[in-house]
Order: C-alpha cells, then structure tokens, then sequence
C-alpha cells in the first residue's frame, strides 16, 4: 500500500469516529492514531463517554495507573507510543501537550528547536495543522463525556496554576504536587468536595499554549487533568478512584 492510499484510508477510517466511534463493532475499531509522528495506542472496555490519556512518555506512573485502571473501568484510553516527554517532528521535537493548536506548538517548537529557520517551524506546524483536527474529533469525548488526563511531575505544582486559575480549592497544601485541574464548574464543585487540591480553569486569559486543556477549555469539554509526583502510583490510583466514584 502507498503511503498516498494509506493516508486516505485513515482518513476514511478516522472521519466518522469522535463522538460514536466506541460503539464500532470491535473488528473495526482502530487500534490507532497518529499527528504527524506520534502515534497514540488505543484500549477499548466496553462502551462509555469516558475518555482517558496518558501524554508524555517520561510520566510512567500515570501510564502505570491507567493501564490497569482502563481494565477495569468502562471507557476509551489513549496511551502515546514514547518513552521521551518530546516526540519528533520533521528533524527536531515538540512536547506533544503542545501541539493542539498552532499558536501553542509554534512557541514550543522555536523553545526546543532553536537552530530552526522560520521555514522549518512553518514546515512542522503545517504537518501538524493537517492532522491536528482528527486527532481531536477522536481523543474529546462525545456531548457530555469526560476526558481524564494523567500526568506526573517533580516540580510543578497546582501554586504554578495560581496566576491564571479562576477558582482553586487547597485541601493539601502541604502536598501541592497533586491536585485535579477541571475546565467545567460544575465538575470543579464536585472535585473541590474531595480531599484533595483543585484548580479550575475554564476561561483562561492567557496566552494559548497549546496544551489539551486549553483547547478542551474553548470547546467547552468537560476535561480533567490529574496530576501527582512521579512515582506515587498509589496516590494517583485514590485520586482517580475518587473521580470515578463522585464525578458522573
């Protein structure tokens, strides 16, 4: 097969998914998706507005808690295929929560890759602006549904989120490593009933930098970012149960 008729036949394949696609009978679902050269694994269990994420490569406790989480719990998982935070892109790289729009991938691409004419970053952010928007119409949940984002990290915390939060809920403060990030308020309602640190973010006014929740934020999806240090896999199994059991 050409790449040419490869290319079309993804096209195909992807243009109807979005909001049914996990209704497909099991023999058609795609086991796959790719932006430019980063592909995304997908995991199916059962059928479900439930739509869960694993990012950055290096963040291996949260791709740790989903997998075995996505066993168990109805829903739709998208795992990337890297072991790095960045992925590349035509000869350089790119942090994959960057590139979900072009202003956002632009300034990450000219941060990484700082060698790189002006034609190489119009070269990449074409590429990418050709397959940006099915990435999106697959990954987003359908009317309603929930997309959970896991990460890790070791310096950021929910203070880092201060200056552009609307609201923000510490019931940790002395743990600000973990906390929920929510782009709806009513689910930051429920989140800020928790134990747990929350941050909402729903209409930030701040420069786009890229990342899914700014881009679930201005389509009006209902996302959640859950964020612990690395390593702290039982902490992130809590957290994420809580959400299941209290966010429907």
């Amino acid at each position: 097969m050409t790449r040419a008729n490869a290319s079309t036949r993804r096209d195909f394949l992807f243009a109807g998914l979005g909001a049914t696609f996990s209704g497909w009978p099991p023999w058609h679902r795609p086991k796959e998706i790719e932006l430019a050269e980063t592909r995304f694994r997908i995991v199916y269990n059962g059928r479900s507005a439930r739509r869960y994420l694993w990012i950055h490569g290096d963040e291996q406790t949260a791709r740790e808690v989903l997998e075995k989480h996505i066993v168990s719990h109805k829903g739709v998982a998208f795992f990337i295929e890297s072991q790095t935070r960045d992925v590349p892109v035509g000869n350089g790289k790119i942090d994959p929560n960057r590139m979900f729009s072009r202003y956002g991938a632009a300034a990450n691409l000219r941060s990484l890759n700082p060698t790189w004419s002006r034609a190489e970053v119009d070269e990449a952010l074409d590429e990418l602006d050709g397959g940006r928007e099915k990435l999106l119409h697959t990954i987003l949940p359908p009317d309603d549904g929930l997309l959970v984002a896991l990460h890790n990290n070791t310096g950021y915390s929910v203070l880092s989120e201060k200056p552009i939060a609307e609201r923000m809920s510490l019931k940790e403060p002395g743990n600000p490593h973990a906390f929920f990030l929510c782009t709806k308020a009513a689910d930051y309602e429920v989140l800020a009933k928790s134990p747990y640190n929350v941050v909402l973010e729903q209409y930030v006014r701040a420069p786009d930098d890229g990342s899914l929740s700014r881009r679930a934020a201005a389509r009006g999806v209902r996302y959640v970012n859950l964020e612990v240090r690395l390593g702290e896999a039982d902490r992130q199994r809590q957290m994420l149960d809580w959400l299941e059991a209290h966010l429907g």
